[in-house]
C-alpha cells in the first residue's frame, strides 16, 4: 500500500501540459515559391478551361462516318438461283433402308422409323459424288395412294465440297419439296429447296435443287442431268469408283 502511495506521489508531481500545435508557417507566398509557375485562379481556369467551340481546337475530336453493316444482311449472290441435279440410287448393299417398327402394328403407322443411306451420283450419272445419310419417321399410310408420307430429316455428302442438309415432308407416292436448311463447306450458309422426283420406290431417286445465298459452284458438280427414268444406271467406273469418276474425297 505504502509503495502505491509513493508511486500516485511521483505521477502527480509532475505537471501534464497541452501540446500545442504551432502555426504552420506555409503561407501562400511560400506555397507560391514551391510552385514550377505562379497563375491567378482567374488564368488558370481560363488555362483548363476546353475550347469546345473553336473548330481550329486541338482538343477537338474529328468527326468520322462509318457503316455497320449486319451480318444478316444478305449478299450480293444472296438472290442468285443456281440448280443441282443429282440421282440417290439404291444398289442393295448398304442394308438401307431399314424399317423399325416401333408402333407394333403390321401396317405402316405413325411413328414408324426408316434410317437409311444410299449412294449419290452426279446428274450426268458419271461420277460418284458421295451418300445420302438420315431418318424419316413415318406420318401417315395412304392405302388409297399406295404409299406413306413422311417426315425427312437427311444430308447429302459431296466429299470436299461439304454436305447439304434438308428437312420436310417426303411423300412417297408423288414428287415432294423439301426445304434446304444449311450446310458444310461450299454450301456453308446455303438456303433454299429441294425436289425430289420419285422414280422406283425406294431405289431410284432424282432431286433438283434450287440454291441460293453461296458461290457459283464448280463445274464438276453442274453437268447436264440424264433425263430421269426407271431404266437410268450409273456409268460402270462411277459405279466401280475409278479415280477419274468420282470426285476428291467423296463419302461411302
Amino acid at each position: 500500500m505504502a509503495s502505491s502511495t509513493f508511486a500516485l506521489r511521483t505521477i502527480s508531481s509532475f505537471s501534464v501540459k497541452p501540446v500545442t500545435t504551432p502555426k504552420s508557417s506555409l503561407t501562400a507566398s511560400s506555397i507560391s515559391t514551391l510552385l514550377p509557375f505562379t497563375s491567378s485562379p482567374s488564368s488558370l481556369s481560363k488555362t483548363l478551361k476546353l475550347n469546345t467551340s473553336s473548330p481550329h481546337s486541338h482538343l477537338s475530336v474529328p468527326h468520322k462516318s462509318f457503316t455497320c453493316r449486319s451480318q444478316a444482311e444478305p449478299s450480293s449472290d444472296s438472290g442468285k438461283v443456281q440448280e443441282l441435279c443429282v440421282y440417290e440410287i439404291n444398289e442393295r448393299d448398304r442394308g438401307s433402308p431399314a424399317y423399325l417398327r416401333l408402333s407394333q402394328k403390321t401396317v405402316n403407322s405413325l411413328g414408324d422409323l426408316v434410317p437409311f443411306s444410299n449412294k449419290l451420283y452426279s446428274g450426268c450419272l458419271q461420277k460418284r459424288v458421295g451418300i445420302t445419310a438420315g431418318i424419316c419417321v413415318l406420318i401417315q399410310n395412304k392405302a388409297e395412294k399406295k404409299g406413306d408420307r413422311y417426315e425427312a430429316i437427311y444430308s447429302f455428302y459431296f466429299g470436299d465440297y461439304g454436305h447439304i442438309s434438308v428437312q420436310g415432308s417426303y411423300l412417297t407416292y408423288e414428287d415432294s419439296y423439301l426445304a434446304v436448311t444449311g450446310g458444310s463447306g461450299i454450301f456453308e450458309g446455303v438456303y433454299g429447296q429441294v425436289k425430289l422426283h420419285q422414280i422406283v420406290f425406294p431405289f431410284k431417286l432424282f432431286y433438283t435443287f434450287y440454291l441460293k445465298g453461296i458461290k457459283d459452284l464448280p463445274q464438276e458438280l453442274l453437268s447436264k442431268p440424264v433425263d430421269p427414268s426407271p431404266a437410268v444406271e450409273p456409268s460402270p467406273a462411277a459405279k466401280a469408283c475409278e479415280p477419274h469418276a468420282v470426285i476428291a474425297g467423296f463419302t461411302d
